[in-house]
């Protein structure tokens, strides 16, 4: 396999000075500090084809995360070695011992992000250093092992292109990558584990919402948190998803699609659902405030939020301009209360609301129940609101290539030869 090791150092490098989620990337966790461990090597993949490959699923049969494609990518770690050999296979069962401690203390963590492939068949990844970035956050909180993030990129793009003719090429569809890594470990105790295991899979999905945006109905949910202060709600890790299912179960029972995450007493808003949270306000003096709550330790620092911001404030500084975003604009990352939120409402400056994450890019927000009474949500005729749908519209240009940008990175054979 001919691998240029140079030109995916420098690329890793230049990605490495574009603004990301943190400073953590190669950074290497050891049982003993003594001990000099291998890290992911590329140079080692080895590849195994399918001999049997699957048939294409029916685009319109498509549900998020329910189809895989043919291939996976496994990388096993230990502490006396480090990462071992990493290994494209057919898609299939693990094994595990029943002892494994990801199956006692959870001791898991994952990433999602998106390949797309145009009409000409070009295949891009949108900002896909972030995801390593974070990645290797989440690794770090859990005591689990970290790598060189360059180097799982590269065998991420050898599985993509491998696949490839799995990612639909029509308006609104991506393959969804997800990386995962799991303790392995196989005896019972609570401690940093001994070994590991890196793998990713992907699967082809369709527009989130396939029929034009539906706004959704928010439970103001105090009963429950879903991050506290010192926690690991900063953290992509398994723990923080599973205790969430209970409050949505509960919240669909009072009429409501999905929680709306409130902190403190003062009821601040942190997350929508899985997904980041944006409040547009309008000021006295016409300008539109775009607010998120900021990174505090208890928000997880999304991709999809940071592009955002990333795109407003551009457009704000004129050094980009966004067809039909208002030029009155200022973005603010601040703390924002329920009560700012109902006084917004009756005095008609909440201009709107919405969740942003990979998988639905823009979620729009018409109601929030709250202690008892709901607060309406201005949204427009097309179910978005005046900021939300020109950002979508250009971020989602980015994501696919059909713009030019730094943030959109091209897979091919070059790249993975």
């Amino acid at each position: 396999m001919a691998f240029s090791l140079n030109r995916w150092q420098s690329r890793l490098w230049k990605a490495q000075k574009r603004p990301c989620l943190g400073h953590v990337v190669g950074v290497r966790w050891f049982s003993n500090p003594q001990i000099q461990l291998s890290d992911i090597e590329p140079r080692r993949l080895e590849m195994h084809k399918t001999p049997t490959p699957k048939q294409l699923p029916a685009l319109k049969s498509l549900k998020f995360g329910h189809n895989f494609t043919d291939h996976m990518l496994v990388i096993p770690w230990v502490s006396s070695t480090g990462w071992g050999k990493p290994e494209i296979k057919p898609y299939g069962p693990l094994s595990l011992e029943p002892s494994a401690t990801v199956l006692h203390y959870a001791q898991c963590l994952f990433e999602g992000f998106k390949a797309y492939r145009n009409k000409n068949g070009k295949v891009t990844l949108f900002r896909p250093e972030m995801n390593m970035t974070r990645m290797n956050r989440s690794a770090e909180r859990l005591a689990l092992p970290t790598f060189d993030g360059g180097a799982l990129l590269y065998l991420i793009k050898k599985l993509i292109q491998l696949d490839r003719h799995w990612i639909p090429q029509e308006d609104g569809h991506s393959l969804y990558i997800r990386p995962v890594m799991i303790g392995t470990q196989n005896t019972i105790g609570i401690s940093p584990p001994d070994s590991a295991l890196l793998f990713v899979i992907c699967s082809p999905v369709g527009p989130y919402y396939p029929d034009g945006f539906k706004p959704v109905a928010l439970h103001g949910t105090t009963e429950y948190v879903r991050a506290h202060p010192g926690g690991t709600g900063e953290s992509k890790i398994g723990a923080n998803y599973a205790p969430g299912v209970l409050p949505q179960k509960q919240a669909a029972k009072l009429g409501y699609v999905q929680n709306l995450w409130l902190a403190g007493p003062e009821h601040n808003l942190t997350e929508v659902g899985t997904m980041n949270l944006f409040v547009v306000f309008r000021q006295q003096d016409g300008t539109h405030e775009l607010v998120t709550p900021p990174l505090d330790g208890m928000i997880l620092p999304g991709v999809t939020r940071d592009s955002i911001l990333s795109l407003a404030r551009s457009h704000a500084a004129g050094t980009l301009h966004i067809p039909k975003l208002t030029t009155k604009l200022t973005i603010s990352e601040r703390g924002v209360t329920m009560k700012e939120v109902c006084e917004a409402g009756q005095s008609g400056r909440l201009v709107e609301m919405f969740g942003a994450g990979t998988a639905a890019i823009v979620s729009p927000i018409n109601k929030i129940g709250y202690q008892g009474r709901d607060v309406d949500i201005p949204v427009g005729d097309d179910g978005m609101g005046p900021v939300s749908r020109p950002l979508w519209t250009e971020l989602v240009r980015r994501q696919t290539g059909e713009v030019e940008s730094d943030w959109s990175v091209v897979i091919s054979d070059e790249d993975t030869g």
